[in-house]
């Protein structure tokens, strides 16, 4: 008879645990060293930690629409404004509603939270507007020669009397800084006042007429009519003073688009113009992107815009129709939040890209670009208080909450010993390694994604820690059963293993998918929480399969655990074992005699 066939071992065998062991001692160095490069050596602290400003934003009734604070602009404008402020890169911005009318926002301390702050309520309601008049602002300024029709268009139609046209034509056009840019036709630029706008701006030096007070225009549309609108509008501008703060905040605020409108401008810091403005025919809605950057010839901020195809079009037909008029109704003024940011004079059409420059910071470039870029907000708002937090209570419960974790992680030591004995040994050093990894990924995600660590993100990481010991103990006990059958040590490693690792990965899988709901279907602060708990359950199990096997294997492999001593936990007498089973060979009954 031929001798049965030697088995394979069992799936997984020894391997070479160095070999995983020296991989995670590369990742912990590597992560550890990043974690010194980049200077983060302590992870970003939430509001509730480390404090910071919460403020509250009240809606305000908007004229013309009485049904505009409705719970679905709420919505859009809590979006927009979480979207600016992350665009800043302030991370763990809480911005929510709270009732009907008001949005509270709670910035933490921090990189950009002060420019954050000056944003949020920042409605970026944004519009391009023909210019009709344009005059000097002051307590003593002259009254305009002549003024613009408000009710109609500034632009001739055709068919119309050319009579205002011929003696306009007459007019010095007004000395001012040169812009050229992407344009409709070549060789083609646009003289501007004050910050400039065109297709991809170049600001050239400025003329010696540059910095004079803008005249008001003579020509014959700027004639006023009789209605009582004009009017009262011809009012209005005249009252005007654009040197009272309230007076040149409260001009163009919350008017339609459709409206004609007086509105205040500034082209050199400390001096003011007023302006009648036609209806809006460009919005902020209209602008693809913007941003703030470096104009590469002047080496000034610039804040450059990207209309949508729709936009585009509409841009290259106000300058075209613009550019075949008389200053000042040659200009179109930028308009934001009712206050007019620039004036630029057109002489040719422009197309897609427009750039606006002219006395930018590097902040208020990219103030203006980030609010641009995500949007205007549906619903004016008005600031109603700005609160400092401290963070002595959070750092109070911090206290507490590091406090229970210590008593937990003391009292998980104390069972590990007691029960495992030598294999607490495993357990622990496996627990050291995950909180390593755990600290120095967070420390590093602060700088790299805005991670903040805030209270409940702490509870995750605490809760974290029973995981990650329900996993050493599966596999302990898959090796103890495997003694209890009569198996040696190394044999029972290596069979408990491919158990221990199915059952490990569905309970981690449980784990990780419960975190990913509840970050998907929560906001705030509770996404902290399940952000740590599924980061650290990923942790568990890049910790179980290149630190604790390998080590348990190496382990198995020293006499003082494979020789099963009272203290090693592997005790065959202590467990139960019973002897291994041995085949005995069947001996058959003697057969009686027949009989004859």
């Amino acid at each position: 008879m031929a001798a049965p066939k030697k088995g394979r071992g069992p799936s997984g065998g020894h391997g070479r645990p160095g070999r995983a062991l020296a991989l995670i001692l590369i990742a912990m160095v590597a992560l550890t060293g990043g974690l010194f490069l980049s200077g983060h050596t302590t992870p970003r602290l939430g509001i509730d930690l480390a404090g910071g400003t919460s403020i509250t934003l009240e809606a305000q009734n908007q004229p013309g629409k009485p049904n505009a604070i409705n719970q679905t602009n709420m919505d859009t404008a809590v979006g927009i404004i979480e979207r600016r402020v992350n665009g800043l890169g302030v991370s763990e911005a809480e911005v929510q509603t709270q009732g009907s009318k008001n949005i509270i926002v709670n910035i933490p301390k921090g990189t950009n939270s002060k420019q954050a702050q000056e944003q949020v309520g920042t409605t970026a309601q944004l519009y391009f507007r023909p210019v009709l008049t344009v005059q000097a602002s002051g307590p003593e300024a002259p009254t305009p020669s002549g003024s613009a029709t408000p009710t109609g268009s500034a632009t001739p139609k055709p068919g119309e009397s050319a009579e205002g046209e011929d003696k306009a034509k007459g007019e010095d056009k007004p000395e001012g800084e040169e812009a050229t840019g992407t344009e409709a036709t070549p060789s083609a630029s646009a003289t501007t006042q004050g910050r400039a706008v065109t297709g991809a701006l170049k600001k050239d030096d400025p003329t010696p007429g540059a910095s004079d007070k803008p005249k008001p225009s003579d020509s014959p549309e700027a004639s006023p009519s009789a209605d009582p609108a004009t009017a009262k509008l011809q009012e209005e501008f005249a009252k005007l003073d654009c040197t009272d703060p309230k007076q040149r905040t409260d001009a163009g605020k919350n008017a339609k688009p459709t409206d004609t409108i007086v509105a205040c401008g500034s082209n050199v810091p400390g001096s003011y113009e007023k302006y009648i403005l036609g209806p809006a025919e460009v919005s902020g809605s209209d602008v693809d992107d913007a941003k703030g950057a470096i104009e590469q010839q002047t080496g000034e901020w610039i804040v450059s815009m990207e209309f949508t195809s729709k936009g585009a079009k509409k841009f290259q037909t106000i300058t075209s129709r613009l550019s075949q008029q008389q200053p000042p109704m040659n200009q179109f003024a930028i308009v934001l939040d009712g206050e007019v940011v620039s004036a630029p004079s057109v002489r040719t059409a422009l197309s897609k890209n427009a750039q606006i420059s002219g006395s930018f910071t590097q902040q208020s470039a990219e103030d203006l670009g980030n609010i641009l870029s995500y949007g205007a907000l549906p619903l004016t708002f008005k600031e109603v208080s700005v609160t400092t937090v401290t963070a002595a209570l959070g750092s109070e419960q911090l206290q507490a909450g590091l406090i229970a974790g210590a008593i937990g992680l003391a009292l998980v030591i104390i069972y590990l010993v007691v029960y495992y004995r030598g294999l607490a040994f495993i357990a622990l050093l496996s627990l050291l390694v995950s909180g390593i990894l755990t600290y120095t990924i967070m420390a590093l995600l602060g700088p790299a994604i805005g991670f903040a660590l805030n209270l409940p993100a702490v509870c995750g990481a605490i809760v974290a820690i029973g995981i990650t010991a329900d996993s050493f103990i599966v596999y302990f006990e898959r090796v103890r059963d495997e003694i209890r059958e009569g198996r040696t040590l190394r044999p029972a490693i290596e069979r408990a293993w491919p158990r221990a690792r199915r059952t490990i990965l569905v309970s981690d899988f449980v784990s990780f998918l419960a975190a990913a709901v509840l970050f998907i279907v929560t906001v705030g602060k509770v996404q902290g929480f399940a952000f740590t708990l599924g980061l650290t359950t990923l942790l568990d199990v890049v910790v179980v399969f290149l630190f604790t096997k390998p080590l348990m294997t190496l382990m198995g492999r020293t006499k003082f655990f494979s020789s099963g001593g009272p203290w090693s936990g592997l005790d065959p007498k202590r467990l139960g074992a019973q002897p291994p089973l041995r085949r005995s060979r069947r001996v058959n009954a003697p057969t009686e005699p027949k009989e004859a």
